[in-house]
């Protein structure tokens, strides 16, 4: 555990000497899209819009992989009760454990859920690899945002990162049987 440590606070170190006033603003932005209170709602939104346009399963799969993800993400911060650090800029600290990040693991699984639905849609290569870039920087900056704010080791947002692709290799290795 100490190699860890020492990885954790190194990163930790390096991307807070970068900061600026710019550059936090924008990573409240990003934390802000991936908290629960605005991924429910996208999830909600993303869901009715399947079904509007006749495509209930796609609706029932984000359901289900937004469904899991939450019990896989509090089971596991559950499990390893690994307590937050100090969080920088004054960033109200959160009241759940550290590990995994709930940010990352919910923005995997959400904008990597939408673009495995959405793509398939898509006429273009083009189209489909734009939304799959889309998809992996939103889950990167969301995920980015909580070490940069002080609320998460890196190596939380790295098991968040790990987390959340499990669990939509698992669904689709389910879905393809």
């Amino acid at each position: 555990m100490g190699k860890v440590l020492a990885f954790d606070l190194a990163v930790r170190n390096a991307v807070h000497q970068h900061a600026s006033p710019p550059l936090t603003r924008a990573m409240l932005t990003m934390s802000f899209i991936g908290e629960p209170y605005i991924i429910l709602p996208l999830t909600a939104l993303a869901c009715f819009i399947f079904w509007r346009a006749h495509l209930a399963n796609r609706a029932r799969l984000l359901i289900i992989a937004m469904g899991g993800e939450v019990i896989l993400e509090q089971t596991i911060k559950l499990m390893v009760h690994r307590q937050r650090p100090e969080p920088f800029f004054h960033y109200p600290l959160p009241t759940s454990y550290s590990f995994p990040s709930g940010h990352a693991f919910a923005s995997t699984v959400f904008f990597g859920t939408l673009a495995a639905l959405i793509s398939p849609l898509l006429s273009s290569v083009w189209q489909r690899s734009l939304i799959w870039l889309a998809a992996i920087s939103m889950a990167a900056a969301i995920g980015f945002s909580r070490v940069y704010l002080g609320v998460h080791y890196p190596s939380d947002v790295i098991g968040g990162y790990i987390g959340g692709l499990a669990w939509l290799y698992a669904l689709s290795v389910l879905r393809s049987r």
